[in-house]
């Protein structure tokens, strides 16, 4: 029987053995919204329609409808992983793989993998249009696809923070979840499964604190059994600063490391990309001893950009056709250059 930590490592480093019980699926990664795009098309035939026609196929994203979504919504509805919700069994599921598969071992070499080699060459709007076919698992608030969530968030950055000196947040909006292009199996992606892409992430290295959602499923986590990994502190040293520190391999992760190497964005735009899934410190407070002076001075910001990512997820969908030209300059001003992807 092959270890999960063990499969984990040979999953990241590429290995040809995946036991058939694990093998991701585009049925759990990648949902297809637009009802006129026949089942046998591909996200990307979908996202290279959206890049080519213009208008017409960019206002599918505006006239995207959600089943879980209440326009009366309030924002203490949000985050609610209760049974009586209507994602709830499709959300346990998902953390229950997630915080079973998330270990150290796994999100080393994943980040060895995708720091050391590069799978495309694509400018950031185009990869943008990828995620009009990825749906995330693991939210119970919306089962929009990520294009029409990253126009909500940014819309609702901009409508808060409309100066040009803020435009820095405004691109970070609209791309905090273009590292969901991992569950693509396009371009080079080879589709990984949602537990390695999206939820909440976390630290590895040190306990899992109690105030990640679903904690009770890290009781079958590796880790959780490993000395060097299951104390308070683990492998850190107190204040180390959250730079320092190993987080499960995610989305988060994986575009926060694309943005430090090759965009213009500032620091905070950067902390809020690896930091915005982190409910367990910006929203329960937790984990406060990992963090450093710097840390401390950015968790403002990233409380504040979690309203926009939070509380935008509504029945209104901003127009892609209307707002393009905007964002398409501003992408190009922190991202001047093709991304190595």
């Amino acid at each position: 029987v092959l270890l999960i930590s063990e499969w984990s490592t040979r999953f990241a480093l590429g290995a040809v053995f995946l036991p058939a019980a694990f093998c991701p699926t585009m049925v759990n990664s990648i949902r297809t919204p637009a009802p006129e795009v026949s089942p046998s098309s591909s996200v990307g035939t979908k996202a290279e329609a959206l890049q080519q026609s213009g208008d017409a196929k960019a206002d599918e994203t505006a006239a995207a409808k959600s089943m879980f979504i209440s326009a009366a919504k309030k924002p203490e509805q949000f985050r609610n992983y209760g049974q009586d919700t209507p994602r709830y069994e499709t959300v346990r599921a998902f953390y229950e793989e997630q915080h079973t598969k998330q270990t150290y071992a796994f999100a080393s070499a994943a980040l060895k993998k995708y720091t050391s080699s590069s799978r495309c060459t694509m400018p950031v709007w185009d990869a943008l249009m990828y995620l009009n076919g990825v749906v995330d698992d693991s939210d119970p608030d919306t089962d929009l696809d990520q294009l029409a969530h990253a126009l909500q968030t940014a819309e609702a950055a901009r409508k808060a923070h409309p100066g040009e000196e803020f435009d820095w947040l405004h691109v970070t909006g609209f791309i905090h979840d273009l590292g969901k292009i991992m569950a693509v199996e396009e371009k080079g992606f080879e589709g990984l499964p949602q537990w390695a892409v999206v939820g909440d992430n976390f630290p590895l290295g040190c306990a899992f604190d109690e105030g990640i959602v679903f904690h009770e499923y890290f009781a079958a986590n590796p880790d959780t059994k490993d000395p060097r990994y299951n104390t308070k502190l683990g492998i850190y040293e107190e204040g180390c600063g959250l730079e320092n520190v190993t987080f499960s391999w995610s989305h988060d992760e994986y575009l926060y490391r694309i943005a430090k190497e090759q965009s213009k964005l500032p620091k905070e735009a950067l902390a809020v990309l690896r930091y915005h899934s982190f409910y367990a410190l910006h929203h329960m407070g937790a984990y406060q001893f990992l963090l450093n002076d710097e840390d401390r001075e950015m968790l403002p910001w990233i409380k504040r950009f979690q309203k926009f990512d939070l509380y935008s997820k509504s029945t209104e969908v901003p127009n892609l056709s209307e707002v393009m030209d905007y964002y398409k300059r501003k992408i190009q001003k922190y991202f001047p250059k093709p991304v190595n992807w």
